[in-house]
C-alpha cells in the first residue's frame, strides 16, 4: 500500500485514473442504494423534463431518469471494457506464448490463423460475427474472444521469442527444467508488461466500441441502461433535449479516461513505451 501511495504521489495522473476507475465500480456496485429511480420505470407525465432537483439529470422522452439510467449502465459499461479484454488476453497469451516457445510449424500455423484474421477489418468482422449470432451483449463478449486476441498473441509472440534466448531461460534449460515450467514460470511473467499495459488501453477502445454496436442497435438491447444506448436514444432529440446524451456521454469519457491514465503511468511504471 505504501509503495502504491509512493508512486501516486509521483504520478498524480496515476491517482486521478484510479479513483476515476474506482468510482466507477462504487457507483456501480451501489446502483440499487443510490439510484433516485428505477431505471425502466415510464412516466408519461414527466416527459423531456430539464435537470432540476426532482431529476438532476433530466428524464428522457419515456419520462425515465437519466441519472438512474447513467448510474445503472455503470454495470454494464463496466462489464463491457472489462469482460471485452479479459478474454482476449487470455486467449491471445496462451497462443502467443505457444507460437514464441515452439516456433516452427506451430508459429507457421498460429501465425496463418492470425493473417486470416488481420485481413478482414476488425470491426466488419466484429459486427459480422454479431449479426449472426444475434444482437446482444452475450454476441459481443464471444466476437470480442474470437477477435480481439489477435493484438495479444502478436505482443506476447515477440517477447518470448526474444525472451528465450537469454542468458535465464538457457540456464534454465541446460538445468532440464520441463518446457511448461520454462514457459509458465520463466518467460511468461517477463512477457506480460507490455500485454498488461495494453489491456487498459484496449479496455478504452473496447468500451468505445461497446457503446458503438449498442448505439447502432447491435449490443444491449432496450430498455436496458446502457450508456451507448441512451446516447442513441436521445440522438432525435439533441437539440431539445441534449442532456439525455450529453451525461451518459460524459460517463463514457470519463470511464474511458480513467483506462488511459491508469495505462499510461503502468507504462512508465513498468518500462513500456510504445
Amino acid at each position: 500500500m505504501s509503495a502504491l501511495a509512493m508512486q501516486i504521489g509521483r504520478q498524480p495522473m496515476l491517482g486521478f485514473g484510479l479513483a476515476l476507475l474506482a468510482g466507477a465500480l462504487l457507483v456501480a456496485l451501489a446502483a440499487p442504494l443510490i439510484a433516485p429511480f428505477d431505471p425502466v420505470f415510464q412516466d408519461g407525465a414527466m416527459r423531456l423534463q430539464p435537470p432540476s432537483l426532482a431529476h438532476l439529470f433530466g428524464t428522457d422522452n419515456f419520462g425515465r431518469d437519466v441519472l438512474s439510467r447513467v448510474i445503472w449502465g455503470a454495470r454494464i459499461d463496466l462489464q463491457i471494457a472489462v469482460l471485452g479484454v479479459v478474454f482476449p488476453f487470455l486467449i491471445g497469451t496462451a497462443i502467443g506464448t505457444l507460437a514464441g516457445f515452439f516456433g516452427g510449424w506451430v508459429d507457421a500455423v498460429l501465425m496463418r490463423i492470425i493473417d486470416v484474421i488481420l485481413a478482414f477489418p476488425f470491426l466488419v468482422l466484429m459486427l459480422s460475427i454479431i449479426a449472426i449470432l444475434g444482437p446482444g451483449l452475450k454476441s459481443f463478449f464471444i466476437a470480442m474472444a474470437l477477435v480481439g486476441w489477435v493484438s495479444y498473441a502478436r505482443l506476447i509472440r515477440a517477447q518470448i521469442l526474444v525472451l528465450k534466448t537469454q542468458d535465464f531461460a538457457v540456464a534454465a534449460e541446460s538445468l532440464g527444467f520441463s518446457r511448461m515450467r520454462i514457459m509458465f514460470r520463466h518467460l511468461l511473467p517477463n512477457a506480460l508488461a507490455g500485454s498488461l499495459v495494453f489491456v487498459m488501453s484496449d479496455a478504452v477502445l473496447v468500451l468505445l466500441g461497446g457503446a458503438a454496436i449498442s448505439y447502432i442497435g447491435l449490443g444491449v438491447q432496450p430498455p436496458v441502461a446502457e450508456w451507448g444506448v441512451m446516447v442513441a436514444e436521445g440522438q432525435a432529440f439533441v437539440t431539445t433535449a441534449w442532456w439525455i446524451t450529453v451525461f451518459p456521454g460524459l460517463a463514457i469519457v470519463l470511464l474511458a479516461f480513467g483506462f488511459s491514465l491508469v495505462g499510461d503511468a503502468l507504462g512508465d511504471l513498468l518500462g513500456v513505451r510504445e
